[in-house]
C-alpha cells in the first residue's frame, strides 16, 4: 500500500432501529469489528442520548473507528480509518453491517499518500506499546460508555461499565439495570434515570417519611394503612415499613419485570418485598384507585415516573379525585413531583390540579436534592384530607427520634420543615 493509511466511510441505511438506539449493543459490536479485522483495541468511548441516538468512537492501535446513528431514519453514519498493512477495514465493515442488518453505501479513500509525503528521519518517537489490550488476549481495555437522560435543551450522563445487567422490554415500557461507575447499579425505565445505589435514599426518605410523621403529629397515632401507587424498584415501602404502627402497605405496580429486576440486581433497595406487612398487586393502579373502597388508607404515595407511558394517567384531575375519596379524613397523599427547573409545565399543572382537587391551603411543595435526576432540584407534592400543617403542626422532637434510632441518611427533623420552604422564583411560579 502506497498510503499511510486506508478510510472507509460507510452509511448504512434500512438497519434495525432497535440495535441502533442501543448504546451497549453498538459499543460491542464496533469493538469486535476491530477485533476480528485483527485491530488492536485502546480505549471505546459512547454516549447514548436521550430518547435517540448513539455517537462513539473505538480507538486502536491502528487508529479508530467512529460511529453515529439515527435510529428513527434507521441510518448510521461510520467512519473505519486504520493504517499501515496489518488490518483489513473491510473485515469490520462485513461485522457491522451483519450487526446492524443493514443495506449500505460505502466509500474508500488511502490517506497520506507515501508519493506525496515523505518520512521525517530527524524526530525519534517511542513506539507505543498498547497496554490496554482486549480481555481475551490477556490485557484491559479502557471502556468509556455513557448513559444520557436528556430532554431537547439538557441533559445527565453517566458513566457506566458497558455492562446491561437486565434488559426488557414489555407492553409497557423498557427496563434495564446498568452498572454505574460512580453510582453503582442503576434502574432506568425507557432511557430516563430512576434511581442509582448512591443516592436512592435522597428520593426514597422523602416521598415516605414526610408524610408518614405529618399524618402522625396530626393524628397522634401512627399511619396503619398504606397505599403505593408504583414504586416498583421497592425503596418506598422499605420506608414505609421501618414504622413500627405499620398494620398493612399495599403497593401496586404495573409492571412485573421492575420488581423482578430489583430483586435481581438492586436488593439493598428491594428489601422489604418478602416483609409480612407488604402486599404486593401487580396491576393497574389508576384502576385499583378508581376502585378503591371510600375512607380506607392513612396514606398514600404515589411514586411514579415521568408523566409518559403507564404513568401518564397519574397526572390527571380524576386519579387524584380517586385518591382523595380513598383518603381516611386527615389523610395525607404525597406525590412525585417533578423538577421545577426541568419539567416546570408539569410540576406547575401538577400543583394547579391537586389544589383545584383538595384546596390550595391543603397542597404543599416540597423541595430536596435528587443527585441523579435531571437538573438535580426535585420536587414532591403533598396534599392533606384535613385542616392541617405539615410545618405548623409538626411534632419535631418524634421525628427526630424516628430518624436517628431508625438510620436514615437524608430526612431529619430539620430538613422536615426546610423542605418546605420554596425558593422565591418556585413561589411565583406556584402563585404562592
Amino acid at each position: 500500500m502506497k498510503a499511510l493509511g486506508r478510510h472507509i466511510l460507510v452509511e448504512f441505511l434500512n438497519c434495525n432501529a432497535d440495535v441502533l438506539n442501543d448504546v451497549t449493543a453498538i459499543e460491542n459490536a464496533m469493538v469486535e469489528a476491530a477485533q476480528v479485522a485483527g485491530a488492536t483495541v485502546i480505549n471505546s468511548t459512547f454516549h447514548h442520548f436521550s430518547p435517540y441516538g448513539v455517537s462513539g468512537v473505538v480507538v486502536i492501535q491502528e487508529s479508530h473507528l467512529a460511529i453515529h446513528t439515527w435510529p428513527e431514519y434507521r441510518y448510521a453514519a461510520v467512519d473505519l480509518f486504520t493504517c499501515g498493512d496489518t488490518v483489513d477495514p473491510w473485515v469490520s465493515f462485513e461485522h457491522l453491517k451483519k450487526a446492524f442488518e443493514a443495506s449500505y453505501s460505502a466509500l474508500e479513500m488511502n490517506r497520506g499518500s507515501t508519493h506525496i509525503i515523505k518520512k521525517d528521519g530527524g524526530i525519534q518517537v517511542k513506539p507505543n506499546d498498547a497496554e490496554n489490550y482486549d480481555p481475551k488476549k490477556g490485557y484491559k481495555i479502557n471502556r468509556n460508555v455513557w448513559f444520557t437522560d436528556k430532554d431537547d435543551n439538557q441533559a445527565l450522563s453517566l458513566r457506566y461499565t458497558g455492562d446491561v445487567l437486565f434488559d426488557e422490554r414489555n407492553e409497557f415500557q423498557r427496563v434495564r439495570v446498568l452498572d454505574t461507575i460512580s453510582y453503582g447499579k442503576m434502574l432506568t425505565i425507557d432511557d430516563m434515570v430512576m434511581c442509582t445505589e448512591r443516592d436512592e435514599y435522597h428520593y426514597h426518605e422523602m416521598i415516605s417519611h414526610p408524610a408518614m410523621q405529618s399524618f402522625e403529629s396530626a393524628n397522634g397515632r401512627p399511619a396503619k394503612n398504606v397505599l403505593v401507587i408504583g414504586g416498583g424498584d421497592g425503596g418506598t415501602i422499605r420506608e414505609i415499613c421501618k414504622y413500627d404502627g405499620l398494620e398493612k402497605v399495599t403497593m401496586v405496580e404495573i409492571d412485573e419485570a421492575v420488581v423482578r429486576a430489583c430483586k435481581q440486581h438492586l436488593p439493598t433497595i428491594a428489601s422489604a418485598f418478602d416483609n409480612k406487612k407488604v402486599d404486593l398487586i401487580i396491576g393497574d393502579g389508576i384502576k385499583f384507585v378508581a376502585e378503591a373502597t371510600a375512607n380506607t388508607y392513612d396514606v398514600i404515595i404515589v411514586d411514579g415516573s415521568d408523566p409518559a407511558g403507564p404513568a401518564e394517567g397519574l397526572f390527571t384531575e380524576e386519579f387524584y379525585n380517586n385518591c382523595k375519596k380513598a383518603l381516611k379524613d386527615n389523610g395525607v397523599l404525597v406525590t412525585q413531583g417533578e423538577s421545577p427547573m426541568f419539567h416546570s409545565e408539569t410540576f406547575v399543572a401538577l400543583n394547579k390540579c391537586l389544589k383545584g382537587v383538595f384546596s390550595p391551603a391543603q397542597v404543599h411543595t416540597m423541595l430536596f436534592h435528587a443527585t441523579t435526576y435531571p437538573s438535580g432540584m426535585w420536587s414532591l407534592q403533598m396534599a392533606i384530607k384535613g385542616q392541617y400543617h405539615p410545618v405548623k403542626d409538626f411534632k419535631k422532637d418524634a421525628a427526630g427520634t424516628f430518624s436517628t434510632t431508625k438510620g436514615l441518611r437524608y430526612y431529619n427533623e430539620d430538613l422536615h420543615s426546610a423542605a418546605f420552604a420554596l425558593p422565591t422564583f418556585v413561589q411565583k411560579m406556584l402563585n404562592t
